[in-house]
């Protein structure tokens, strides 16, 4: 599952960590992400310390079989961090679905837990050239789940991204237990407090996202982006 950042990614890989046949991971390129760029992110040396931080290997361990036996591994990325030598052709064989969000609430959110917003900090050209890519290979769109639509009704989304996945719908994905879980990385002391909080995907959002002007500039920028993709969203 592609995502950006603050697009419902964490409630999502808990929806689908509630499936019995399911193993979820965490962002698994991150420390990766970290270390070569030098990026300043809240508990950047707690992360790098605690992945494999060489590009390959993690990349290795993805491609082959899910932990615990699972038939199903759910695999959280984010956009932004695909900056090192792990491209589109390293993913073959994977099936690919992507999770977008309206970017002025995608921006608000950021904005919550960072001090400044960047058009770098969501990946939107790599989800692009990604999405491209893929339709190609398969000859039609794929999957695309907006967060608006997921909130706004769960399970009918959600069984229609199933449905287009080919696995079976499980409605253990509407509900979950609050807390933190081992397959959570160790940021989520700083980025999970809602999800812990949570037992299920919150109310639809009301009201217009509250930016300044230069972020709102931002959010024309990656507009074209979102609605590229938007265009193909799975509704109910």
């Amino acid at each position: 599952m592609w995502s950006g950042p603050r697009n419902l990614s964490t409630a999502m890989m808990r929806s689908f960590g509630s499936r019995s046949d399911t193993f979820v991971s965490d962002e698994p390129f991150y420390g990766c992400f970290l270390k070569q760029t030098g990026a300043d992110h809240p508990m950047r040396e707690a992360v790098i310390e605690s992945m494999d931080c060489d590009w390959h290997g993690v990349m290795r361990t993805l491609s082959g079989d899910a932990p615990d036996g699972a038939p199903i591994w759910y695999q959280k990325h984010m956009w932004h961090m695909m900056t090192g030598p792990v491209g589109y052709d390293d993913f073959a064989g994977f099936h690919h679905a992507f999770l977008i969000r309206e970017p002025e609430r995608m921006i608000a959110s950021y904005l919550k837990k960072r001090e400044a917003a960047r058009f770098e900090d969501f990946g939107l050209e790599q989800q692009a050239e990604f999405f491209e890519r893929e339709s190609d290979r398969l000859g039609r769109a794929p999957p695309v789940v907006d967060a608006a639509d997921v909130l706004a009704d769960p399970e009918g989304v959600l069984s229609r991204l199933c449905e287009t996945l080919g696995i079976p719908w499980d409605e253990a994905m509407l509900r979950w237990a609050p807390g933190r879980r081992e397959t959570d990385g160790v940021w989520a002391s700083h980025w999970y407090g809602a999800v812990e909080r949570s037992t299920g995907f919150g109310k639809p959002e009301e009201g217009a996202a509250d930016l300044d002007d230069g972020d709102r500039d931002l959010a024309d920028r990656i507009r074209p982006y979102y609605e590229r993709l938007a265009a193909h969203r799975l509704t109910a």
